[in-house]
């Protein structure tokens, strides 16, 4: 090595890389869309926290801090749109967008989950095919 030069190395840091990810929190708990649409935000470089537990996805989004929530709206052990409604009225947390999935062909309990504060609802097809437009629309600001 000559003298005078000086070589610098930095090693990645995954911490600080995974900062710049954008955070999206994912409620679900059928295995075959929720595990499809974590795949998918990850392909699209989004850091992924996954809930099982509706009843702490208030808590997981003030720990997480994420951009935005994913919610399985048929899940039949979890209370989805109580806990919506939850995440709604808190106030670290009412500003997320909410992108419900499934209930397709049941009006009236997309008008529920609607009312329970879901930003979107997409079908379960839909929401694979079109995600990058979906996560646009529901990151817009008002």
């Amino acid at each position: 090595m000559s003298a005078g030069k000086i070589l610098l190395f930095k090693p990645p840091c995954p911490k600080l890389d995974s900062m710049t990810q954008p955070l999206a929190l994912v409620l679900y708990e059928r295995l075959l869309p929720g595990s499809q649409l974590v795949n998918r935000l990850q392909d699209l470089g989004y850091r992924v926290v996954t809930v099982s537990d509706s009843a702490r996805l208030v808590e997981f989004a003030q720990e997480h801090k994420p951009m935005l929530v994913f919610a399985d709206l048929e899940a039949v052990q979890n209370d989805v749109r109580g806990a919506v409604r939850l995440l709604r009225g808190s106030a670290g947390t009412s500003h997320l967008p909410v992108i419900g999935f499934g209930l397709e062909d049941k009006p009236d309990l997309q008008k529920q989950a609607q009312d329970a504060g879901v930003t979107l609802i997409v079908g379960e097809t839909a929401l694979l095919s079109h995600l990058p437009q979906l996560l646009e629309q529901a990151l817009q600001v008002d």
